[in-house]
């Protein structure tokens, strides 16, 4: 029998963890420009190279942990609108928030409502201690969320050939 992971609802969204079944949704999020911008080509073109990516970025930590990449769905529609999810980098020490938005779902609020229940999951669901974000110097939008979720700046870090912010938050 499959394991039954934990969703998480808002008062608009269902925060489901992302399974193969959302690999047309993933590679629709992961094809848009400020993804491939602000967080990067992970080299997924095709349906199966996001099926792929599913399997073995996303899966193993959900099946570890209890947590992973979850696919935020607009209550009113049913649509697939982005994906919020905690994350264990191989370069960052402990677990870090994450979250992308299709272009036209974003400034509505969505990204803070879903990662708001995330942090909050985190800290009373996960029972993490710290949280972890990073993010680009251009991406602002990203910067003012983490802010307002109550991450602190702490750091530039260099990640391969470039520089990134990193905000943290302890609980």
């Amino acid at each position: 029998m499959e394991k039954q992971f934990l969703q998480f609802e808002t008062s608009r969204l269902k925060l489901i963890p992302t399974n193969l079944e959302d690999a047309e949704f993933i590679l629709e999020l992961m094809s848009t420009p400020k993804w491939h911008q602000y967080i990067g080509d992970r080299k997924v073109y095709n349906l199966k190279q996001a099926q792929e990516y599913i399997q073995t970025k996303m899966l193993p930590l959900l099946h570890q942990r209890g947590f992973s990449n979850y696919t935020i769905i607009l209550k009113s529609t049913n649509e697939k609108i982005g994906s919020c999810g905690l994350y264990d980098r191989e370069k960052l020490e402990g677990i870090d928030i994450g979250f992308a938005l299709l272009p036209q779902f974003e400034n509505k609020g969505y990204g803070y409502e879903a990662a708001q229940k995330i942090l909050e999951a985190a800290e009373k669901t996960f029972h993490l201690d710290h949280l972890s974000a990073i993010t680009t110097p251009s991406n602002i939008s990203s910067q003012k969320l983490l802010k307002k979720l109550g991450l602190i700046e702490k750091q530039s870090l260099q990640w391969d050939d470039e520089t990134l912010l990193l905000f943290e938050i302890n609980f």
